[in-house]
């Protein structure tokens, strides 16, 4: 009888000892547990929108879409556990204050989604130690519980330029419209601009890349009537940008022209326009994140686990891609982005580097050439308070170089290559 009694205590405590650490780590509910995770559904993800979380192309859509996709894989309910706080703009006060609302939900990990977010988010990783959080697209971070993420655009960038040169090339109109949030301020839209121009040199030398800039991240009015002007006064026959929504397209379809979106596929939103868009696959990094931050004793260790304070992902990673080509792209234009694709991925060649592609198409089957040739600024001084920062027809990389330094892509680029003209 006393073994079968010390059995039974034997086995209760070992019941109870398997409980107590099933719900160790678990979230408190405060919002200051970021611990390991014994269950995926104890953990809450906060997330700040600059754009409403409904809608259903471009940029938010594009992150949500990410994010959403990431808790799924990872065993997580994003009904129950994201917490999203949408359409807040680039203010401090404001971003603070959503900030507090997610910390008072009990979110362990909050990913900022708007470049100007980067400051304040800083101000609150130090409110909230316990706290983990992650900004997108800036370069702002510390050595424990905030970091930034982005990705190799510039190089789904320059895919889709190769697809908008094909198209001028099969049109003949060498005139070609980017609509962007910004161009030589920040390092972000300039180099995009720079990728894709560069991917249009590739097919259509002889093309030129006209930008008009919005001077703000979303802009629905101006984004469609940017393009407007870009097809009625310059001509342009496709139509790229670099902001939010669908509107350039929408704005290329109803001219009869063509366009290449961004951050998602655009082609349901113009169908009779879009051949392709330089896309994210966010959810590469939020599942890496999230799991990351489910796997840390403390907050404090998340940044280290990463591997740094910025994240930057490209083709090789899976982190960016085109989307799929419609059926208004030029014949061939698959078999030379498959092509270019291969030699990113071998290593071998990148977009910013002093050795050129050039690119024909024959009965639909691409060939590669490539050429040594300096990267050269274009034909415009960039001034900045009235000082000259970049001449004109400048070198920047020497025939046969290395492509420029990441620090530079993501930082300091502040020229536009050869080819642009500003609107």
């Amino acid at each position: 009888m006393k073994k079968k009694i010390l059995a039974l205590v034997l086995a209760l405590a070992m019941v109870l000892g398997l409980a107590a650490c099933g719900s160790s780590g678990s979230g408190s509910g405060s919002g200051s547990q970021s611990g390991s995770q014994t269950s995926n559904s104890d953990f809450k993800v906060g997330a700040i929108y600059i754009n409403k979380k409904s809608d259903t192309a471009g940029y938010t859509y594009a992150h949500h879409t990410g994010i959403t996709k990431a808790m799924k894989e990872l065993g997580m309910d994003p009904e129950t556990q994201l917490v999203i706080v949408d359409q807040v703009p680039e203010d401090d006060t404001q971003v603070g204050a959503a900030v507090d609302t997610l910390v008072g939900e009990g979110c362990s990990i909050i990913f900022g989604i708007s470049f100007g977010y980067l400051n304040e988010m800083e101000v609150k990783a130090q409110e909230y130690p316990d706290v983990i959080f992650s900004h997108a697209t800036g370069f702002k971070s510390n050595d424990t519980n905030y970091n930034n993420y982005f990705g190799r655009i510039y190089q789904a960038r320059y895919l889709a330029g190769i697809a908008a040169g094909l198209k001028s090339l099969e049109t003949g109109n060498n005139n070609i419209g980017y609509v962007s949030a910004y161009d030589t301020e920040y390092a972000e839209t300039c180099s995009g601009i720079n990728g894709f121009t560069l991917g249009v040199q590739a097919v259509n030398p002889n093309a030129t890349v006209y930008v008009k800039e919005l001077g703000t991240w979303t802009d629905e009015v101006n984004e469609y009537a940017f393009a407007e002007e870009l097809i009625k006064s310059y001509g342009c026959g496709v139509i790229a940008q670099h902001c939010d929504s669908a509107q350039p397209q929408l704005a290329a379809e109803k001219a009869g022209q063509f366009g290449c979106g961004y951050n998602s596929d655009m082609t349901a939103d113009a169908p009779a326009a879009h051949l392709t868009a330089p896309v994210w696959n966010w959810d590469v990094y939020y599942k890496l994140a999230i799991q990351t931050a489910m796997e840390c004793e403390s907050a404090d260790q998340f940044v280290e686990k990463m591997g740094g304070p910025a994240y930057y992902g490209g083709l090789n990673e899976g982190m960016v891609d085109v989307s799929p080509l419609s059926e208004n792209c030029a014949a061939g234009t698959q078999d030379a982005i498959d092509q270019v694709k291969a030699l990113i991925a071998s290593g071998e060649w990148d977009v910013f580097s002093g050795v050129k592609l050039n690119i024909t198409v024959t009965d639909g089957k691409a060939t590669i050439e490539k050429v040594d040739a300096p990267l050269v600024t274009s034909d415009r001084d960039e001034v900045k308070d009235d000082q000259v920062v970049v001449a004109a027809n400048t070198e920047i990389v020497p025939a046969g170089g290395p492509s420029v330094e990441d620090s530079v892509i993501t930082g300091s680029m502040n020229y536009l290559v050869k080819g642009v003209v500003v609107a």
